[in-house]
């Protein structure tokens, strides 16, 4: 797909799109879950879609209700004791992740709960994230695996049983995400997981507060040392859960209305665990004039006064980068960016394909050590540039292009299927020039 946009003055009001995080999170209890599982809010992107079809895979029956939400069944992890019922043709064979860094990383130590060979792949920019991680800490639960050299594809042999041990948190807190609903599922007593350098940690949060909900008992120590107790007997039937507004997509939409106008964003609960919600810290200071409402956040920002250049630790929160830099090309001065060591494995290089591209709309970054500085407020041209089949990247060429001088074209467009598939429809809602092919 190629996107075409043109400058635009934006406004109006549009609903913040479901958070895959909290998504695919969901999903992943409700297959471990004891108790029918029904989710509001479900995201449809394709992260979202993946982790469905893995937990379908692993025996979960999903059915769509009249009025959009899913029921959620699971039978396969019904008993703590032996929560692997089924016969040897039932157990899955082959796991897709897709795209999903999060999928692989939390579902893997989930499916080595079961006592059967899996097979667990993915697709496009995963198949090069380095999954060395299971390598090193597999072996230790008692699970056996085989991988390519520390990538894609993993073969796994469970069952995981969960013992005392130590991880390295410095790469992602995504593999501690999964452990801790592996471990909260399989304990029988209290076990610690020890963890150095933790990334991310608002994440943990949001794991932590959802595996509340789903009925675990988990403390921690300062982020370095966690308790995973056996799960409470005593859950419900059921289990209502509602997918959070994503702070990560709505990020970009913040930021297009900080650049083309005002406008307001609906769902967002600035009370929420997740990271990218530290975007409205970016957008104040740097002059943003922002309404926070419950559930609202409204933008009202005149064109072409931004203000002042920012400086933004992005270490937890390295999925801002690609808005904070479109947001950054529009501000006086030189911004300076942390955490550029978190983007190397993410769909793209993102530090270097922000520079690439970035650098065609005629803004000037320069990488120094973990350090990123964008030279803002000198202009931005409309181009080509390509997404690099990354969504990230292609949002915030769509967003910096709507106060360019002249049209962008995005080549490779479709990739923001993978987190927010309406985003360009909603761009459009919102009164930008936007074209698709």
């Amino acid at each position: 797909m190629i996107a075409t946009i043109k400058p635009s003055v934006i406004s109006g009001t549009i609903a913040a799109p479901a958070s895959k995080s909290s998504m695919q999170r969901a999903c992943a209890l409700a297959l471990l879950s004891d108790a029918e599982t029904t989710l509001f809010n479900s995201g449809k992107s394709n992260d979202d879609l993946a982790a469905l079809a893995i937990i379908k895979n692993l025996g979960a029956q999903v059915t769509e209700n009249a009025d959009g939400s899913l029921l959620i069944r699971s039978t396969r992890f019904s008993r703590l004791q032996n929560p692997l019922v089924a016969t040897p043709e039932q157990w899955p064979g082959i796991l897709d992740c897709g795209e999903s860094g999060l999928g692989i990383r939390m579902f893997a130590p989930i499916a080595a709960l079961f006592p059967t060979a899996i097979k667990i792949n993915g697709t496009g920019s995963l198949l090069n994230r380095p999954m060395h991680f299971f390598d090193s800490i597999f072996p230790q639960l008692g699970i056996s695996i085989q991988s390519n050299q520390g990538y894609l594809p993993l073969i796994i042999k469970g069952p995981l049983q969960p013992v005392d041990i130590t991880i390295d948190g410095s790469l992602s807190s995504q593999f501690l995400t999964g452990l801790l609903m592996a471990y909260g599922k399989a304990a029988t007593k209290p076990v610690y997981i020890t963890v150095h350098n933790l990334k991310s940690k608002p994440y943990i949060d949001l794991t932590l507060v959802m595996m509340k909900q789903f009925g675990y008992d988990i403390e921690h120590t300062d982020y370095a040392s966690f308790c995973i107790k056996p799960i409470n007997p005593l859950i419900p039937k059921s289990i209502h859960y509602t997918v959070e507004a994503d702070w990560s997509g709505a990020a970009f939409l913040l930021v297009a209305g900080a650049i083309a106008g005002g406008i307001i964003v609906k769902g967002l609960d600035i009370f929420s665990t997740q990271a990218d919600k530290a975007i409205l810290k970016a957008l104040i200071d740097c002059g943003v004039n922002i309404s926070i409402e419950e559930k609202q956040i409204g933008i009202n920002a005149p064109l072409g006064n931004l203000g002042k250049a920012f400086h933004f630790n992005a270490t937890d929160c390295p999925d801002l980068f690609p808005p904070l830099v479109a947001l950054a090309s529009f501000c006086k001065g030189t911004t300076v960016i942390e955490g550029v060591s978190r983007l190397m494995h993410k769909e793209s290089n993102r530090a270097k394909t922000l520079q690439e591209e970035f650098g065609k709309m005629g803004v000037t970054i320069t990488l120094q050590n973990d350090l990123m500085m964008i030279e803002g407020g000198t202009g931005v041209k409309g181009a080509a540039v390509q997404s690099h089949h990354d969504h990230r990247i292609a949002m915030a060429c769509a967003v910096a292009a709507l106060q360019a001088n002249g049209e962008t074209i995005i080549e490779s467009a479709e990739a923001i299927n993978k987190s927010y598939p309406g985003f360009y429809e909603d761009l459009i809602l919102l009164n930008a020039e936007v074209s698709l092919l």
